[in-house]
């Protein structure tokens, strides 16, 4: 019996790391009105310190942004417009229909309530429709409100304030010493990006963004990697009905002044210094294996293994899941060449 095989080949997300002053402008009005983890930000620190040099009428629109968690539309928006420049982006939004507007604005919650969600959007005088798509996201820390709160603005508010925030925060941003260091190192990260694979995207995005681990997702057909240095050190993820958003951090290497090695750098080839540690990453590299296995392999207490594996998990050159390690060959990969990076030493 002859069969025909009409199985249509397998499907793979768009995957691209894309990066512009405008992503890092709305990053950092994000990590600047995040109350509860700004402390924790790396920019934090200088913000404060140049906060006296911050007019009045930005001051309102940060704390106007923070009472909204606005940040998230301008995150939403600019997924829709890529824009290049603030002058882009504010000519886009001035051009938004209110069906993209609440369309684009509105957070996705699953594909079940996708109908809801596009129902809702389509009606914005639907008090009683908005509160029950904003009832979803019960629990959530902010994205209840943020629904209530989009409906209670009429467009042309929110496009005002939109426009406003973007380009006062990046008046004052643009005159802080680092902001063109930061952009030249943020437009380095994309060119440094090799065309990315996307048979293969969990592997691609881990290796880029340092360690993020990607699960597939049903109805995701493009996932973008922004590299940032305003929302460092962590890692923002964010969905759309047909998009997943990594921000993640750029690499110190890149901030730091020529000949000032990164604290990476130095901890990587502290844990790399050890005979015992290398061989440890020798026998990982063949196969996955617990403490246990370890131990017996190499004839060592656990007490011990586990300080040495510790040093290596810290390094991110290993990790470990239920009990069982293994080893991050694209943190490794990477970590190989940022000597002679930092030794400007070509490839």
């Amino acid at each position: 019996m002859k069969i025909l095989n009409q199985t249509p080949p397998a499907e793979t997300v768009a995957l691209a790391v894309e990066q512009s002053p405008v992503w890092e402008l709305i990053l950092g009005i994000a990590g600047y009105t995040h109350g509860q983890l700004r402390h924790t930000f790396e920019l934090d620190e200088s913000w404060r310190a140049d906060e006296e040099t911050m007019s009045p009428s930005l001051a309102a629109l940060l704390k106007e942004i923070e009472e909204t968690n606005f940040w998230y539309a301008l995150i939403l928006l600019q997924n829709q417009f890529s824009a290049a420049t603030v002058p882009e982006f504010s000519k886009r939004l001035a051009g938004i229909s209110s069906t993209d507007l609440h369309r684009w604005l509105l957070p996705y919650f699953d594909r079940r309530h996708e109908a809801l969600r596009l129902e809702t959007a389509a009606e914005p005088e639907n008090v009683e429709l908005w509160e029950r798509y904003a009832g979803l996201f019960n629990g959530h820390d902010y994205l209840t409100d943020y629904v209530r709160q989009l409906q209670r603005y009429s467009q042309s508010d929110l496009l005002k304030l939109m426009t406003l925030v973007l380009e006062a925060w990046q008046e004052w941003s643009s005159k802080r010493s680092d902001w063109e260091k930061r952009l030249q190192a943020l437009a380095f990260e994309q060119k440094q990006q090799r065309p990315l694979d996307a048979k293969d995207a969990p592997a691609e995005i881990e290796r880029v963004t340092g360690g993020v681990d990607y699960v597939p997702e049903p109805a995701v057909w493009a996932v973008k990697l922004v590299p940032q240095v305003s929302y460092r050190p962590w890692v923002l993820t964010i969905r759309t009905n047909d998009t997943k958003l990594f921000f993640y951090p750029l690499k110190e290497e890149y901030l730091l002044e020529p000949g000032i090695p990164s604290k990476e750098l130095i901890s990587g080839h502290k844990a790399l210094g050890d005979e015992l540690r290398l061989k440890l990453l020798f026998q990982l590299q063949k196969n996955p294996l617990s403490l246990q296995d370890l131990s017996i392999q190499f004839n060592i207490s656990k007490t011990t293994l586990h300080h040495q594996l510790a040093l290596l998990k810290a390094a991110k050159f290993v990790a470990v899941e239920k009990g069982v390690y293994s080893i991050n060959s694209a943190k490794l990969e990477d970590f190989s060449g940022q000597l002679a990076r930092y030794l400007d030493i070509s490839q």
